[in-house]
């Protein structure tokens, strides 16, 4: 049993300072088993915890991702907003997971579950005001709380359409730990929270010192996501996104410099821009047109302003999956894919 308290409206500036919750405690602490009722201040609203819930919706593949990392699979009764297969070390407990949709359900879906707590990953599905799923007040209205990914609240501004709005500082890892302690704090599985933090910063520090031993010489990069249309403006990441995080580890330079998260730019734009590297995200999801990493490869060597672009010509593009370009657990793996593919084609020292 859950209540919410606070706000639902305006996300601007978004929390400069993302609230520390009563679950924010120090290491040697945060072990111990949760105390209810438990609160934690998310996006603006206080949510609050009497017990840990049994029935739980994730909407969004990072936030199916923490959950199963938790070993909290058994707590889960849908899913939606997939991109790609689970990682293999998850494909057993998550493989049998009931879908509500491969992409954005339906509020009357989600609410056929009879969760006691929504976990979502992007607000452009379930946010103040708007979203393809609903909204805090909708959901609020049955008593179900929603938690919003913490890497989603820093951001300065939303998108309820198909674009993810804007950050105004770097997303890191941080946030995604935060997001980690705080649903491991819900769910009374804080020793399971530390664990999976702990190997994740060494995965980090490992993928980093391997990154820093390329030195990657002058290279710039594009992150392709898709686009609505094939030959329409593309779907590329911002200077703050997970893929700039990556590109910093990793020792490159984002050729956009935009605060949108995934901003929509022409290719006539790009191409002046010309990247050393482009990367292409790699999904099953067939929401749009250039989904499909086929489809991508084809445009680029066809049309007459991609192919004379100097790493469409070079055959300089790198596969990443699409979950890597997004902030997720994930993100890691972007790294050591974006490293392994600049050593095959030659760009480190």
């Amino acid at each position: 049993m859950s209540t919410i308290t606070g706000g639902t409206g305006c996300f601007c500036g978004l929390f400069a300072g993302i609230f520390f919750a009563s679950v924010a405690s120090s290491s040697s602490s945060s072990a111990q088993a949760t105390e209810y009722p438990v609160e934690v201040e998310n996006c603006g609203r206080t949510l609050s915890f009497a017990l840990a819930p049994d029935r739980a919706v994730t909407v969004g593949q990072g936030s199916t991702e923490i959950l199963l990392s938790l070993g909290l699979g058994n707590r889960i009764v849908g899913t939606a907003v997939w991109l790609a297969p689970l990682p293999e070390e998850l494909a057993g407990e998550g493989g049998p997971l009931p879908r509500l949709a491969d992409n954005s359900p339906s509020f009357e879906a989600v609410l056929n579950t009879r969760p006691d707590l929504v976990t979502n990953q992007w607000a452009s599905d379930i946010g103040p005001d708007e979203g393809r799923v609903g909204t805090f007040a909708q959901f609020g209205d049955f008593g179900i709380p929603v938690y919003v990914s913490p890497a989603e609240c820093a951001k300065s501004t939303f998108s309820a359409g198909s674009g993810d709005g804007a950050r105004s500082k770097a997303w890191t890892f941080d946030l995604l730990h935060r997001e980690i302690e705080e649903i491991a704090a819900i769910f009374d599985a804080r020793q399971a929270g530390n664990v999976l933090i702990a190997k994740n910063r060494a995965r980090i520090e490992e993928a980093a010192e391997n990154a820093e031993a390329l030195q990657a010489a002058d290279v710039s990069v594009l992150y392709w996501f898709s686009s609505l249309e094939l030959g329409g403006d593309a779907y590329v990441a911002g200077r703050f996104g997970a893929p700039a995080w990556i590109s910093e580890v990793v020792g490159v330079r984002n050729v956009i410099t935009s605060k949108e998260e995934w901003p929509l730019v022409g290719w006539e734009t790009i191409a002046a821009l010309d990247p050393t590297v482009i990367v292409l995200a790699a999904m099953e999801r067939r929401r749009y047109p250039a989904d499909d990493i086929a489809a991508k490869r084809e445009f680029l060597l066809n049309d007459p302003v991609t192919s004379q672009m100097t790493a469409v010509r070079e055959g300089r593009l790198i596969e990443m999956k699409a979950q890597s370009m997004n902030p997720t657990l994930r993100a890691v793996d972007g790294v050591e894919i974006l490293a392994q593919g600049l050593r095959a084609l030659g760009l480190t020292q």
